[in-house]
Order: structure tokens, then sequence, then C-alpha cells
């Protein structure tokens, strides 16, 4: 039966874990700004997916995926050493655009404010 906590803590540990293990030692060029967003963890803790946001263009995105992809093997033993598990689960990256989308939102919202001002100010010249 799974444990619903038992999972988020394991994610907000590996989530944790990761962070770290691609600021400080994964020297692989391609992986650029790279920020572990949230990880789910399967119910039976043999899977987990790792979120992850990468700001930059289309193709540093993917050379970013593509550099945590083929650093799987070594993250995944790297947790192991750190996490104590019967089994360390097996890794996937997938890409979290929801940092870029909240900024992308948010710049609409100042956009629209702003045009409110202005109307506020055409429509009312004294004040």
């Amino acid at each position: 039966m799974p444990n619903a906590h038992r999972q988020e803590k394991l994610g907000e540990l590996m989530a944790s874990d990761l962070s770290e293990l691609i600021r400080t030692r994964v020297k692989d060029p391609r992986v650029g700004f790279a920020s572990i967003t949230r990880v789910e963890v399967s119910g039976d803790l043999r899977h987990a997916k790792v979120f992850v946001s990468v700001m930059g263009t289309p193709e540093e995105q993917a050379e970013t995926m593509q550099g945590l992809k083929n650093a799987r093997g070594f993250l995944r033993h790297e947790l192991a050493t750190r996490l104590t598990l019967r089994y360390m689960p097996e890794i996937g990256f997938k890409l979290d655009n929801s940092i870029e989308e909240g900024a992308r939102i948010l710049n609409l919202i100042n956009q629209v404010a702003e045009e409110d001002r202005e109307k506020q100010q055409l429509s009312n010249p004294e004040a």
C-alpha cells in the first residue's frame, strides 16, 4: 500500500540532493542553468520523475535535458550513497515550463495594468 507521506518526503530529499549534485558535481558543459522544481516518486518507490526548469532558448533547454539524461546513471549512483533505501528509484527528467509560463503571465498582467493607467491618465488629465 503506497504511503503518500513517504513518497512526498523522498521526493523532497531527492530534489534537494539532486539540485546540489547538479550544481556541484555534474561537469557536463551542456547542463546550463537548471533548477529542480519538484520530484514525483511512484507508489512503489521504483521510479521518480524529476521536473527541471531550464532558463534559456529552446536549443539550450534541449541540450541541458540531454546532458541530464546522460548524467542520469551518475546522479542515481550519487543519490544511492546519500539516501538509505532498499532500491534507488529510476530517474526520468521532464522539462518544466511553469516558471517561464509564470513570468510570461506576469508580464501580460503588468502590460494590462500599464495600459489601464494610460487610459485613466488620458480620460482624467488634471489628476
